[in-house]
C-alpha cells in the first residue's frame, strides 16, 4: 500500500496487437505495475495505420501517429482524467513528425509529471534528433535508461543531471531454470543442438553472418539446427515486402545448409516465446548497430538462463561482461562459428554461463522491475507537487493556430500513369489541356516534402514515380533542356519548353537528390540535375536563375562538395545581384521594372545562397527586397494581398489587385520562413502566417480557396468571386504551403528558428550566415 497515492497511471507508447518491441515492452510494464500496486493503469497507444488496432479494454485513448492535433487531444484527455503520472516510452521512429517531434507537442501540453523511458540514447544524433532529445529530457520529470552506457551519454553528452536519471534494467518474464531437452520435442528438434535468434526481422539484425558461419559449424557439429524466430518488421513489410527474408532463404540454399535452418515466420506470444527460449542451447544476437542501447530479446534470453553469443553493442557489452556471455566482432561470421563450436563442445562452460545468467536474471524479472518503476513514479510526482496543475485551456495567443489536415485526394485524382494534369474543370481533371513539366516538377517536390514529414505511403510513392518519369521523358539530352507541354495523347506540343519549366525541373531534381530517402530516386535525380543545370545559366530569366539556386541548395543537402555546382551557384547569385543593382532605387527595391509572378522566389534564392555561401551582399539584397515585396502585398486592412496578374506591379503605377494567384502566397511563405532562419525578427513569421491565411478566408473576399471536401485549391481570387476550378498549380501551391507550415511549426516547437530549410537538413560542411537585424 506504499503506493496508494498513485491512483491512476497512464502508459504511452506502442501497444499490442501492434507488433514491435516497444509494444511488447509497454504491455509487459503496464501488466507488471498493475499487479504490483493498486493503481488503475490505462494506456494511450500510437497508431501507425489507418483504422487502428483491436485493443484491449485498458486502452482509453488513441493517438494517430502523423496527426499533431491528435497528440494535443491525448494530452488534454489525460489532463482531465485525474492521472497522477505518465509513463512514456520513447524510441525514434514510433512518433510522427521530423525525428518524432510530434511527441513534444504531447509532453508540453501535459500538466502531469512524466517519466520517460529512453529505449535509444544516441551519442551523436543528427541535429533534429538532438533537438528532440534535449527538449524531451528537459520537460520529463524523470528519465529511465536500461544501461550504464546510456546513463553516461545522458550526463556527458546531453548534460542531464545525474539525479534525474533512474537506471532500471529491461524486465523479463519469470520462469524456472530448465534443461533445454525438456522443450525440444515440442519443436521436433530433440537430439539436436539448437541455436536461436528471435525478434522482428530486418537487415540490421545481421542474420546473414550467422548463416555464413554455419557450414563450418555443421562440419564439427552435424546435429546442429539454427532457428530464426519472428515475423518481418511490419514497417519493412509495408515498404519492401519479404525481400530480406527471401534473401536469407536463398543464402541458406546457396550455402547448402537448408536442413539446418528453420525460419519461423510468426510474431509469437509470451508463452510460445519462453518455450522456444527453453528449447535453445545457445542464443545469438548478431546485431550490427554498435549504439543499440537495449535489446529486449537479449534481456529475455539472458534472464531465462541462456548461454549467449553476441556482437558488442552497448547492451550486450554490459550484460555479458565478466564471462556472463561471449562477444564477437560485428559482421564476423568466422568468429561466430568458432564460438558456437567452442560452447557446444564445452558443456561445463556452457552450463556455468547459463547458471550465472539465470541468477543475475532474478533481478530483472518484471515483478522486481515494476517496483523500481513505481519508485521512479513516486519521485516524479513528489518533484511536481509544488507546481500547480492548471486546466489545459489556452487562448489563441498561447497556442499555434490549427492547420488544416493534409489531404492529397485531389492530387491523386488529377494524376494518372503519365503524370499530373495541368488543369481542372471544377474538381474534374481537364484531359483536353494535358500535362506540363512545371506541374509535374511541383508534384514531385510535394511528394518529397511529405516524405520528410513522415507522410509517405505506397500510393504516394506510385504517384511520385509518375512525376519523376514525366520529368525524365521531358528532358531532351541533346539540348540539355526540358520540354514543357504534353497533350492528353502523350504528344509533345513543343521542342523546347519555357525557361521557367527548366528552373522548376532543376528545383525538383535538387529536392529529390537532397531529401528523398529512396536510393533509386536519389541516383536518378543527381544524374539528371547535373545534366540540366548548365542550361539555367544560358537563359535571361531571373526566375529560372532563382529556381535553379533553390534547387542547388536542395542538392547540397546531400552533395555539398560538388565544385561545379558550387561555381554555378556563385554565377547565378551574381546574375541576380547584378540585375538588382542595375534596377533598384531608394523607393523600388526590386530586380525588374515590374514585379510580376512568383516574385518572392527571387528574394528567397538570394537569402538561401547568401546564407549558405557566406555572401553577405546577396543575403542583404534578398532580405531587403523581400521586405519591400511584403509591403506591396499588404492590403489597407492588414491582410496579405498578392500582386494581381491583371497588370502586376509596375514602377510608378498602382499595384494590380486581381486576379490573385495561389503561387504568390506559396512563394511568400517559403521566402518568409527562410528569412526567419537568418533574421530573428518576428516580422517574418507573421508574413508566413499572413500569406498562408490568405488561403483560409483571410483575404479580400473573405472566402476560402482551399476546398476541404475535395482537397483541392481554387485557381485564384477574382474581383467578385473565386475561380471555381481546382487546377494542379493552385492545389500544389496550397499543399506545399501546408507542408512548409507544418515543418515551421515543428521547428518553432523545437525552439529553433529553422523552418523548412533548417540546420538539421542544411548543406553539409557549410556554415550558415545569421543576422540579428537585417533589412
Amino acid at each position: 500500500m506504499a503506493y496508494s497515492d498513485l491512483r491512476k497511471i497512464a502508459f504511452v507508447g506502442d501497444y499490442p496487437p501492434r507488433q514491435c518491441g516497444i509494444a511488447t515492452f509497454t504491455h509487459d510494464l503496464r501488466s507488471a505495475v498493475a499487479q504490483f500496486a493498486p493503481s488503475e493503469c490505462i494506456v494511450v497507444p500510437v497508431d501507425d495505420i489507418a483504422g487502428a488496432y483491436e485493443y484491449a479494454p485498458e486502452v482509453r485513448f488513441q493517438i494517430a501517429e502523423q496527426d499533431r492535433e491528435s497528440y494535443r487531444r491525448a494530452a488534454d484527455f489525460l489532463n482531465f482524467s485525474n492521472v497522477d503520472v505518465v509513463s512514456l516510452q520513447h524510441e525514434f521512429g514510433i512518433y510522427g513528425g521530423p525525428a518524432g517531434s510530434h511527441i513534444l507537442t504531447f509532453v508540453r501540453d501535459l500538466r502531469l509529471p512524466v517519466v520517460t523511458t529512453l529505449h535509444t540514447v544516441l551519442p551523436a544524433p543528427d541535429v533534429k534528433m538532438r533537438k528532440v532529445m534535449e527538449h524531451l529530457t528537459e520537460v520529463s520529470s524523470r528519465l529511465v535508461v536500461m544501461t550504464e552506457r546510456s546513463r553516461l551519454v545522458l550526463t556527458e553528452d546531453y548534460k542531464v543531471p545525474a539525479e534525474k536519471i533512474d537506471l532500471i534494467v529491461h524486465g523479463i518474464p519469470d520462469r524456472p531454470f530448465a534443461d533445454p531437452n525438456f522443450y525440444k520435442d515440442q519443436f521436433d528438434v530433440e537430439g539436436k543442438y539448437v541455436a536461436l535468434t528471435f525478434g522482428l526481422l530486418s537487415p540490421n539484425k545481421g542474420i546473414e553472418h550467422v548463416l555464413q558461419s554455419l557450414p563450418a559449424v555443421i562440419r564439427q557439429v552435424p546435429n546442429f539446427v539454427y532457428i530464426v524466430l519472428g515475423a518481418t518488421h511490419p514497417s519493412l513489410l509495408r515498404s519492401e515486402g519479404e525481400a530480406y527474408r527471401i534473401s536469407l532463404e536463398r543464402m541458406a540454399k546457396e550455402l547448402g545448409i537448408q536442413k539446418h535452418v528453420i525460419f519461423y515466420n510468426r510474431f509469437v506470444d509470451l508463452a510460445e516465446l519462453t518455450d522456444f527460449i527453453g528449447a535453445a542451447d545457445l542464443y545469438i544476437t548478431p546485431y550490427l548497430n554498435p549504439a543499440q542501447a537495449v535489446s529486449g530479446t537479449l534481456a529475455y534470453s539472458f534472464g531465462c538462463g541462456q548461454a549467449v553469443i553476441s556482437t558488442p553493442y552497448w547492451h550486450a557489452e554490459e550484460l555479458l561482461a565478466d564471462g556472463r556471455g561471449v562477444l564477437v566482432p560485428f559482421g564476423d561470421a568466422e568468429a561466430i562459428g568458432r564460438e558456437i563450436i567452442a560452447l557446444l563442445e564445452d558443456e561445463p562452460r556452457r552450463h556455468a554461463m547459463r547458471k550465472r545468467a539465470y541468477l543475475l536474471g532474478r533481478e530483472m524479472v518484471w515483478s522486481h522491475v515494476a517496483g523500481l518503476y513505481m519508485e521512479s513514479f513516486q519521485q516524479a510526482r513528489r518533484s511536481r507537487e509544488h507546481v500547480p496543475k492548471p486546466l489545459a485551456v489556452r487562448t489563441l495567443q498561447e497556442q499555434p493556430l490549427a492547420l488544416p489536415r493534409m489531404n492529397i485526394d485531389h492530387v491523386l485524382r488529377m494524376t494518372d500513369s503519365t503524370g499530373i494534369f495541368q488543369h481542372a474543370t471544377y474538381s474534374l481533371p481537364n484531359f483536353k489541356e494535358g500535362y506540363c513539366t512545371d506541374d509535374n516538377a511541383r508534384a514531385l517536390i510535394l511528394t518529397v516534402l511529405l516524405e520528410d514529414l513522415g507522410r509517405d505511403t505506397r500510393e504516394l510513392h506510385h504517384a511520385a514515380s509518375s512525376y519523376a518519369a514525366f520529368l525524365n521523358h521531358a528532358f531532351d539530352r541533346s539540348t540539355g533542356r526540358f520540354r514543357n507541354f504534353m497533350s492528353f495523347d502523350r504528344r509533345w506540343l513543343e521542342h523546347d519548353g519555357s525557361d521557367d519549366s527548366q528552373g522548376r525541373a532543376v528545383w525538383a531534381l535538387g529536392t529529390c537528390a537532397g531529401r528523398s530517402q529512396r536510393r533509386s530516386f536519389q541516383s536518378w535525380a543527381v544524374q539528371l540535375f547535373q545534366q540540366a543545370l548548365p542550361a539555367c545559366a544560358e537563359t535571361t530569366s531571373p526566375r529560372t536563375w532563382a529556381l535553379a539556386l533553390i534547387g542547388i541548395h536542395e542538392y547540397f543537402r546531400r552533395l555539398s562538395g560538388d565544385r561545379l555546382v558550387d561555381q554555378m551557384r556563385d554565377l547565378l547569385t551574381d546574375k541576380l545581384i547584378e540585375l538588382y543593382e542595375q534596377t533598384a532605387t531608394d523607393d523600388w527595391h526590386w530586380f525588374e521594372e515590374i514585379a510580376s509572378y512568383a516574385n518572392a522566389k527571387l528574394s528567397h534564392a538570394l537569402i538561401l545562397s547568401g546564407r549558405w555561401s557566406g555572401n553577405q551582399r546577396a543575403l542583404r539584397i534578398g532580405l531587403r527586397s523581400l521586405r519591400w515585396l511584403a509591403a506591396q502585398q499588404l492590403s489597407p486592412q492588414g491582410r496579405f494581398r498578392p500582386i494581381g496578374c491583371n497588370g502586376f506591379c509596375r514602377r510608378g503605377e498602382p499595384v494590380a489587385e486581381y486576379d490573385q494567384q495561389p503561387i504568390e502566397a506559396h512563394s511568400m511563405i517559403s521566402a518568409a520562413i527562410e528569412a526567419h532562419n537568418v533574421d530573428v525578427d518576428p516580422f517574418w513569421i507573421e508574413q508566413a502566417h499572413l500569406a498562408f491565411d490568405w488561403f483560409l478566408c483571410r483575404n479580400d473576399l473573405g472566402l476560402s480557396l482551399y476546398n476541404t471536401t475535395t482537397g483541392g485549391c481554387h485557381d485564384g481570387l477574382q474581383e467578385s468571386r473565386i475561380n471555381e476550378n481546382q487546377g494542379a498549380e493552385s492545389t500544389l501551391a496550397f499543399l506545399m504551403s501546408l507542408a512548409e507550415m507544418e515543418s515551421l511549426e515543428t521547428s518553432l516547437a523545437l525552439g529553433s528558428s529553422a523552418g523548412t530549410v533548417d540546420l538539421a537538413a542544411a548543406p553539409e560542411k557549410s556554415t550558415p550566415t545569421r543576422l540579428v537585424h537585417a533589412g
